[in-house]
């Protein structure tokens, strides 16, 4: 039987869980095998609301991702956001244990241990503890102190803590379905990994990850992680307020937001020798909703595009930035991120929401696309999927992949085909009839 390092990655979400899992090669470069995404069912605002439900919505994703990868998986790496989320920066101060006074890795634990050492409420528990930066008697700034030499060993540390409940729930969910949880990550952490650069976490930037129920932010200042936090707000409010507006369901009311680009309100100019009637015939007709393309019944009378973006969306998205712009202030953000903000999730390629995010906060905005992979990459270079890519690479960084069995002798030649091809067709047909 064949063998293969994996890091598996679940991203249960308000609107869908996505599953990723990938090879850890020789060159410790991830190739993904396994890629699904269900509807999330039983999630509330990121937080799991229904054990029956998200138990059903994550054991059909981890399935059909199983069957692309060809194997079983024993472990994962879990996203986890919600409102509950919040963070703090600590200090920690050590003596140097070495008689030479060199520092070792074992001083560098023990400052990092101590940093950790805050007072919690009884209902929270510690998920990350970052090293912001060392102090090496009275010089600041330090990186990695491994082999300076010193006596007194000082760190700051950015501790991010979740409430212990919304933990221990979605634990159970995963243990029952015989998985252990490598980790939970902070679904902003895990989006930052790998949509800002290096440069921008020096200049100073503020990730946006906007999901559907619940919208988590981290900040980046002088290459070190400031703040992270969530609210309680998503795409998915967008979403009902077309539903209101329009009196439709919400499933009509997603693929009419998913529906509107940029290109449709862009304005007409008028073509030479064209008169006015024509040009304003012209520009009405490009601002009628096309419903029969997206095939909505239950709408008789045509929508406006323009009405539906300026007097029903960009409200909403105001409301959010506003939100975001609230928790930036709080933080004292507003002056350290130069670099601006970088929007991904699933509802970062919502029209008009970069402008909006840009004209309300003053700062650079671009939108986040996920770091390329190797494998199975080709539906997953989106925002959408940013924080379970994240959860691959924060796996690969922390040491993490398991051992696994592959189902038969022949999945190693599994990877000689390409799956959306002939050979493919033809392995899926053989494979379902092996033993």
């Amino acid at each position: 039987m064949t063998k293969n390092r994996v890091i598996t990655a679940i991203d249960l979400g308000t609107d869908k869980c996505v599953t990723l899992i990938a090879t850890v090669g020789e060159d410790k470069q991830l190739r993904v095998v396994g890629v699904s995404a269900v509807p999330a069912r039983g999630m509330k605002r990121s937080v799991i609301v229904d054990l029956e439900q998200v138990l059903n919505t994550i054991s059909l994703s981890l399935d059909a991702a199983e069957r692309m990868a060809g194997f079983e998986v024993v472990s994962a790496f879990v996203s986890v956001s919600g409102a509950h989320i919040s963070s703090r920066n600590s200090k920690g101060v050590v003596a140097v244990a070495s008689p030479d006074q060199e520092i070792t890795r074992l001083d560098v634990d023990r400052v990092i241990e101590a940093a950790r050492a805050i007072s919690l409420p009884a209902d929270r528990e510690i998920m990350h503890v970052i090293p912001r930066d060392f102090k090496v008697d009275s010089q600041e700034g330090i990186k990695d102190p491994v082999g300076m030499t010193g006596v007194r060993l000082e760190s700051e540390a950015h501790i991010i803590t979740g409430m212990s409940t919304a933990l221990k729930n979605l634990e159970k969910c995963l243990n029952d379905l015989a998985l252990k949880v490598d980790g939970f990550v902070f679904s902003g952490l895990a989006s930052a990994e790998v949509t800002v650069t290096e440069t921008e976490k020096e200049l100073g930037v503020m990730v946006i990850d906007l999901g559907a129920g619940s919208t988590s932010l981290c900040a980046y200042v002088d290459g070190c992680l400031e703040f992270s936090g969530a609210i309680p707000v998503g795409a998915r409010h967008v979403t009902q307020d077309i539903a209101l507006g329009c009196r439709i369901s919400l499933d009509a009311a997603e693929k009419i937001k998913l529906s509107l680009v940029e290109a449709d309100l862009q304005s007409i100019s008028p073509l030479p020798g064209e008169s006015k009637e024509e040009l304003n015939r012209r520009r009405k007709k490009s601002d009628v909703l096309d419903l029969t393309r997206l095939d909505l019944p239950e709408l008789s009378e045509p929508l406006s595009k323009r009405t539906l973006v300026e007097g029903i969306m960009i409200p909403r998205m105001k409301e959010i930035v506003d939100i975001i712009a609230e928790q930036m202030a709080k933080a004292d953000l507003m002056g350290k991120v130069p670099a601006g903000l970088v929007l991904t999730g699933g509802g970062a390629l919502t029209v008009k929401l970069a402008e909006v995010a840009r004209k309300n906060l003053n700062l650079p905005v671009r939108v986040g696309f996920p770091t390329k992979l190797d494998g199975l990459v080709s539906d997953i270079e989106k925002p959408s999927y940013a924080t379970s890519i994240g959860l691959l690479f924060h796996g690969l960084r922390q040491g993490g992949g398991r051992e696994v069995k592959g189902g038969s002798p022949f999945e190693a030649l599994s990877g000689w085909f390409d799956p959306k091809g002939l050979g493919g067709k033809i392995w899926g047909i053989i494979k379902s009839v092996l033993p």
